[in-house]
């Protein structure tokens, strides 16, 4: 087991872990356009701390690794068996998109409002 996959083994059953982690995020609101950032000085400090050092791309590895496994549509779910809620990456998917369009719009009738 690498570093990556022995911190998140702990991070899943150590409430306090988990509190340190969403502790140390609440510095970061809104930061998902920042998710690489974040990860840098909140994550990997943590893990660190725990003698579990990664780096961002072996996090990336590991996310890109755990969602292609749950991709595999060939590994079927047994009847009754508990189907698990979609996993969260912390790279992975976290991107911070928006339509920037009325943004510009606002900023157009803004500067002809004031005559630039």
């Amino acid at each position: 087991m690498n570093h990556v996959e022995e911190f998140f083994a702990r991070y899943e059953s150590d409430p306090a872990l988990q509190a340190k982690v969403e502790e140390s995020l609440a510095c970061y609101p809104g930061s998902l356009e920042l998710r690489e950032s974040v990860v840098e000085h909140v994550l990997l400090p943590i893990a660190a701390d725990l003698g579990l050092s990664f780096t961002v791309d072996e996090l990336r590895a590991y996310e890109t690794r755990k969602k292609l496994q749950n991709m595999r549509p060939d590994v079927p779910v047994e009847e009754g068996e508990p189907v698990e809620d979609p996993p969260a990456y912390w790279l992975l998917e976290s991107g911070w998109e928006w339509d920037d369009e009325p943004i510009r719009k606002k900023e157009a009738l803004l500067r002809d409002i004031a005559g630039y």
